[in-house]
């Protein structure tokens, strides 16, 4: 099974949309493994947009992430990664597709509500950021079997 890291950004959480965005993955079949309630700070703000420190929206990125709480969680499922950015949509939600997270409760590209890992080298990366060893539970669902075929 696969893992992908996917955070409720502060403007999810301030928007009271924690539990929808989770009903939506888990309806989507992906198991939620751990999960975190936390105010993120400058210095884990830099290490999770590393990948962008030279850009000019960087120290927007830091600014907004950090700027109240959000919900950090590791979802399985096999395919994960892919799976949880078709539900999730489009980073912009002007262009996300309706029925996803962002083309159904996003406007602006800067409040897209969620982050999700693009590859699951960067849900590797990202977990390791905002989880440690032995957070994520291993357990069975007893509808793991009407989701998948094994």
């Amino acid at each position: 099974m696969a893992r992908t890291f996917i955070a409720i950004k502060p403007d999810g959480v301030q928007r009271g949309l924690i539990g929808e965005v989770i009903s939506r993955l888990e309806r989507r079949g992906l198991k939620l493994v751990a999960i975190r309630l936390m105010q993120v700070d400058a210095d884990l703000a830099g290490r999770h947009y590393a990948e962008h420190v030279n850009r000019p929206f960087f120290p927007s990125l830091v600014s907004f992430i950090t700027s109240g709480p959000i919900v950090a969680m590791i979802w399985e499922a096999a395919n994960a990664v892919a799976l949880a950015r078709q539900t999730m949509g489009s980073t912009n939600p002007g262009e996300a597709a309706p029925g996803t997270i962002r083309g159904d409760l996003g406007i602006d590209i800067g409040r897209n509500i969620v982050h999700g890992s693009d590859s699951p080298e960067s849900a590797e990366r990202e977990i390791g950021l905002f989880f440690g060893a032995g957070d994520a539970l291993d357990y069975s669902r007893s509808a793991d079997r009407w989701i998948t075929e094994s």
